[in-house]
């Protein structure tokens, strides 16, 4: 009898680990959404208190007046994993850029800010 209820547990231990990182790469590392998003890079930080990490903001226009000055804007927040990407980055601050983006479920503190990862950048 013993065997039985301690093979239940060992099972049921192994079953509840598996469905817990099933959740954990769902939600974390599982890419929701992929594509590019082109606009005026405003802004590229290395932040954070404890774990620091590469942020940064995209102005997207959606309507120019002639002088093609944005009127009507929204900002694109994303983070970056890869050193080489934040440092072509930081040169094309100010300058209108295509960033290459994934989207995960969910953040983690030490990953960066945002759900979406930049992974790729071009200048415009």
């Amino acid at each position: 009898m013993k065997t039985k209820i301690k093979k239940f547990y060992t099972w049921a231990i192994i079953i509840l680990l598996l469905v817990f990182a099933a959740f954990i790469y769902g939600k974390y590392y599982f890419t929701y959404s992929e594509g590019e998003r082109t606009g005026i890079l405003q802004k590229f930080s290395y932040r954070g208190q404890i774990f620091k990490t590469w942020e940064g903001e995209i102005i997207l226009s959606s309507v120019t007046s002639s002088q093609n000055v944005p009127l009507a804007s929204e900002k694109f927040l994303f983070s970056v994993l890869d050193k080489e990407v934040a440092d072509s980055l930081t040169k094309l601050t100010g300058n209108a850029v295509t960033v290459h983006y994934k989207q995960k479920n969910g953040k983690l503190m030490w990953r960066g800010d945002t759900e979406y990862f930049v992974d790729k950048v071009t200048r415009k």
